[in-house]
């Protein structure tokens, strides 16, 4: 039995190593090829380590005419709006849906919700025809306008963890005189703190991320984001495949930072909503 017990640990071991050099080995491979200078590259492969790591890659990313600068600080831009944007609009209607009694609430928030399913390419050219008809096509607030007034995947999430607070908490808070917005920004958020965190590092990965719908809106380097300028980065450079993981490193890096650093709100967070 306890040779059977030993095998069966082993064989799941063996399982999980491979799974995580399947999943962390592209990774791995971009930051070493990032820090490999181009002549070691290509004369001694792919999988070579660099000796020494080099930073040459990362400074002509950002001397270079069609450098990171711009796509850097349009991306930092457009997520942080977004982020604002959906925060304030999804909390506000989580709450509504939640907590607040209107004829058709439930009917309007499961059609909303339905929204869910429809494949972001299916909307991609009646989005594309109403900005352009509003003369909004390579512009920021194209960018911004299909996703800043809230999401339905957040509100959904933020309504079932809001119907969660204890009514006993509410009813003494207007017993003591609160109103609906009080009763919001000053019980319910603080309550929920931990799913709204991992709700701002889901839409903050989702648009730094985000790659069609910029490619499609924008034209040219004056808003491109930083996903559509490493893609532009393979085209241009398609034979200089450090300066292009380099730019695929610049682009992960500040993810990887924030789910280092918020790892235990995300782990809080998943706790809190499997046990209500």
């Amino acid at each position: 039995m306890q040779m059977r017990a030993l095998a069966g640990y082993a064989g799941t071991y063996v399982v999980l190593a491979v799974a995580a050099v399947l999943t962390l080995g592209p990774f791995l491979f971009s930051v070493l090829t990032a820090f490999t200078r181009s002549q070691q590259f290509a004369q001694e492969g792919p999988l070579s380590i660099p000796s020494p790591p080099a930073l040459e890659n990362f400074v002509s990313l950002f001397t270079s005419a069609d450098g990171f600068v711009t796509p850097v600080a349009v991306t930092v831009q457009v997520v942080a709006v977004i982020l604002v944007g959906q925060m304030v609009f999804s909390v506000l209607a989580a709450y509504a849906f939640a907590q607040l009694r209107f004829p058709g609430r439930d009917l309007l928030f499961w059609v909303y919700v339905a929204t869910l399913m429809v494949p972001q390419v299916v909307v991609v050219v009646p989005l594309y025809l109403m900005m352009s008809e509003v003369g909004l096509r390579n512009t920021f607030w194209a960018l911004i306008l299909p996703f800043v007034l809230g999401s339905p995947y957040a509100i959904f999430l933020l309504r079932e963890n809001f119907r969660g607070v204890p009514t006993e908490l509410m009813d003494a808070m207007r017993i003591d005189g609160a109103g609906t917005l009080r009763l919001l920004w000053h019980l319910v958020v603080p309550l929920n703190r931990p799913i709204i965190v991992t709700l701002v590092l889901i839409t903050v990965v989702t648009h730094w991320n985000n790659f069609m719908w910029p490619m499609v809106i924008t034209s040219g380097p004056e808003w491109r984001v930083i996903t559509v300028a490493t893609s532009a980065l393979q085209s241009q450079y398609n034979n200089n495949w450090t300066l292009v993981m380099a730019g695929t490193t610049l682009a992960m890096l500040p993810l990887v930072i924030l789910m280092i650093v918020f790892q235990k709100q995300i782990t809080n967070s998943v706790g809190d909503t499997t046990m209500r």
